[in-house]
């Protein structure tokens, strides 16, 4: 048997990690591990049209896997491309095993042509950033980034000279274990017995739900049920905790509709259930709090607690859940269940009037058309921007769906190339990418992707020819809207320049008939749809204190606007409310 080089050992070892795909550009420092990935049957080379779409489609594959992902950047300006792509992995959690190859080893620090220094550069996005040096580093240094990224769910980054990826690898390398799944951690019996105090000691207690939440579903409705609990929740954690859901009051912080900044302003404990939920200006700092999370860096940094709890969110309500005492006083569940409901009546009235015959479209239209018309599994994938308000808004969770965004780093472009990766998981099920103009055009380059694998992606564009978030931050701010402007093409004519379905919709008559084409047609497909770019309804009372970093920081400041199927979810709970 022929020997090993070190570019070989390093995909081998991938490849027992569980990873498919390395998404990527080729460039000349990469040239051996492209050329190993080639001739390796357990992995794929996936070849993307710009390295930030690399970064985000590893990112979005771990998501929806919940398996290490990887993607690599060529040296220099190769791999500085991904870092943006990584930022967002690494603080959704995402396992992503990056590689950045560089210059030869002997150059290093001498200025060479394209001399960065990744070790360095990633150490930000990364809870691991080291370069092999030589041979006998491997297989142990990438060991120890792989599980570096699966148990601490985030990103690491093996920096490799290209010289060195071609050197013959060490003789009998030791092949040990790999990390690729993480455990459940159980909270201490002190905590426990402490949080059985408090939640026993309290009259009103909300539940504030986040990602960490997800595979805890039964778990929390159970806790609910037994203490008479409102469960609110954070843009990450609707999809795995607003469905099924008799005491959800909403969402809150900038998004936010119905009554969960009561729910969590009005009790007397407010328990945060695996949320790093950043916008501080929302949580109350008057009432007890408890924050359950499985990473230890989460507690406390958002507010002041009472008791933090460092565990699992499933496992620490399966040992909470006996223990505590039931409630049979529900009078605050159900002032915030009507309230949640009244809330929610107030805000669907502007956007149920005649809003199939408004043109140009009310972008509220097309997401609720889009939420009946999308499969029951669908993962949809959300641009940053006022994509963000409509996914929020109208996107219907059920446990099967998935919604993807770049939620917590908040980069603009990210629906589209993570589509990709999601869609590369599973080519039989349909993800759908809600992008903006603006984000669409920042990587359109990579529509030719979807094209080049024949990915059926469904890109439904939202195009109102500006940068409306950002408009809407400058109202707020007092200051008039300035190069926020986009002079954009036929979008769907683009689309079928570049092989794909292509459809432009411009009146509302016609969007079901065109989403309906592009779900059937079997590639890539793209809905160009031309939006009302005055849809924002601004709240009355605005102050300029409120405006902090993304956008708006303050209880009062959310879009008003359309909530979709959650009014009649909400009804059907107060239906369940006791009457007296």
């Amino acid at each position: 048997m022929a020997k090993q080089n070190v570019a070989e050992q390093f995909v081998d070892i991938l490849t027992r990690a569980g990873v498919k795909r390395l998404y990527g550009v080729v460039g000349d420092s990469l040239n051996p591990v492209v050329d190993a990935v080639r001739r390796h049957s357990a992995i794929d080379w996936i070849h993307v049209r710009h390295e930030e779409t690399a970064a985000f489609a590893a990112g979005a594959e771990a998501q929806i896997t919940g398996r290490l992902a990887a993607c690599a950047g060529s040296c220099g300006p190769g791999n500085l491309h991904l870092i943006n792509g990584l930022y967002d992995a690494h603080r959704s959690m995402a396992p992503v095993l990056a590689l950045a190859s560089h210059i030869p080893s002997s150059e290093i620090g001498l200025g060479y042509f394209q001399e960065t220094h990744p070790d360095r550069l990633f150490g930000e996005c990364s809870h691991y950033s080291e370069m092999i040096s030589s041979p006998q580093q491997m297989p142990r240094l990438l060991q120890t980034a792989i599980q570096h990224a699966v148990g601490r769910s985030g990103v690491s980054v093996v920096t490799l000279p290209g010289d060195i990826a071609d050197h013959a690898a060490p003789e009998k390398p030791v092949e040990t274990a790999l990390v690729t799944t993480r455990p459940t951690v159980r909270p201490g019996d002190a905590e426990i017995d402490r949080l059985v105090d408090l939640i026993d000691g309290a009259e009103k207690v909300t539940l504030f739900c986040g990602s960490g939440t997800k595979g805890a579903h039964a778990e929390v409705m159970e806790f609910a049920q037994k203490i008479k609990s409102p469960v609110g929740h954070a843009l990450r954690g609707k999809e795995w905790i607003q469905y099924d859901n008799p005491y959800d009051v909403g969402m809150s912080g900038l998004l936010g509709y119905g009554a969960a900044y009561e729910a969590t302003h009005e009790c007397d404990l407010l328990i945060l259930l695996g949320t790093d939920f950043p916008y501080n200006a929302f949580l109350p700092d008057d009432v007890t709090i408890v924050q359950v999370d499985v990473r230890p860096e989460n507690l406390g940094r958002r507010s002041k607690l009472d008791l933090a709890v460092w565990g699992d969110v499933k496992e620490t309500l399966r040992c909470l859940t006996p223990r505590v005492r039931t409630k049979d006083n529900r009078k605050f569940l159900d002032r915030m269940l009507k309230k949640h409901a009244d809330a929610l009546e107030g805000v669907v009235k502007a956007y149920t009037r005649k809003v199939d015959k408004h043109v140009p479209i009310h972008p509220e239209y097309v997401a609720a058309v889009l939420d009946e018309m999308a499969d029951d599994d669908a993962v949809f994938t959300v641009d940053t921007g006022m994509c963000n308000v409509w996914a929020a808004r109208y996107l219907t969770p059920n446990g099967r769906r998935r919604v993807i965004g770049s939620f917590s780093h908040g980069s603009m472009a990210n629906a589209l190339p993570m589509a990709i990766g999601a869609q590369f998981t599973d080519r039989g099920r349909q993800v759908v990418s809600m992008s903006g103009d603006g984000g669409f055009s920042m990587l359109m380059g990579d529509f030719l992707t979807l094209v080049q694998y024949d990915l059926p992606v469904k890109v439904v564009l939202f195009n109102n020819s500006s940068l409306s978030m950002v408009e809407l931050e400058m109202l707020v701010a007092g200051l008039p809207s300035h190069g926020t402007t986009n002079k954009n093409p036929d979008f769907a004519a683009v689309a079928r320049a570049c092989g794909a379905h292509g459809v432009r919709v411009e009146k509302p008559k016609e969007l079901a008939g065109a989403l309906k084409s592009a779900f059937k047609h079997k590639g890539p497909a793209l809905v160009d749809v031309v939006t009302d770019p005055n849809a924002l309804s601004i709240p009355p009372k605005i102050r300029a204190d409120m405006v902090t970093g993304f956008a708006l920081s303050a209880s009062k400041m959310v879009l008003d606007g359309g909530v979709g199927r959650m009014l009649q979810m909400a009804r059907s709970n107060l239906r369940n409310v006791p009457r007296p």
